[in-house]
C-alpha cells in the first residue's frame, strides 16, 4: 500500500486552541484521524507527524525518502524561513503538496513568501483543514492507490 507522510511544523500542535478565528476549532488529532480514515478509503497508509523543531522536520523528510510515496506538508511558520526544509524536500523524489489552513496571501506580507513552494507540485491555502484531505485525494491516484 502506498504511504503518504503528513508533516506539520511549529505550533500546529495547538490547532483548535490557538487563534481559532484564523485556524478554526478542529484539533490536529482530528485532522490526523480524518486523514487516516480517508487514506483507508483510498488505499493509502498515512504516517502523521508534528514537530516544533526544524531539524526534526528535516529528519522526517529524510526518513520519508525511503518510506513514503508522497509528502503533504504544512510547515507552519517555517514556510517563510526554512531553506533547510526546502533542501530536504529537494532530496525527496516523489510528489509534495504544501498545505496551509489559512490563506497566507491575505495575511501579513512576510507570510506571502514560501520556500516550500519552490519544491511543491501544488499548494492549497485558505481552505481550512479540508486542504489536507484535498491534497490526499489529489495524490492517491498519482502514487498508485486503488
Amino acid at each position: 500500500m502506498p504511504t503518504v507522510y503528513v508533516l506539520n511544523g511549529p505550533n500546529l500542535n495547538l490547532l483548535g486552541q490557538r487563534q481559532p478565528e484564523i485556524y478554526g476549532s478542529t484539533t490536529l488529532a482530528d485532522v490526523e484521524q480524518a486523514c487516516i480514515e480517508l487514506g483507508r478509503d483510498l488505499g493509502v497508509e498515512i504516517r502523521f507527524f508534528q514537530s516544533n523543531h526544524e531539524g526534526v522536520v528535516v529528519d522526517t523528510i529524510h526518513e520519508a525518502r525511503h518510506e513514503a510515496n508522497a509528502i503533504i506538508i504544512n510547515p507552519g511558520a517555517l514556510t517563510h524561513t526554512s531553506v533547510a526544509i526546502l533542501d530536504a524536500l529537494n532530496t525527496f523524489d516523489a510528489p509534495v503538496i504544501e498545505v496551509h489552513i489559512s490563506n497566507i496571501h491575505k495575511r501579513e506580507s512576510f507570510r506571502h513568501h514560501s520556500y516550500v513552494s519552490l519544491r511543491a507540485e501544488g499548494v492549497i491555502a485558505g481552505l481550512g483543514v479540508n486542504g489536507y484531505l484535498m491534497a490526499l485525494r489529489h495524490l492517491a491516484p498519482l502514487i498508485g492507490a486503488r
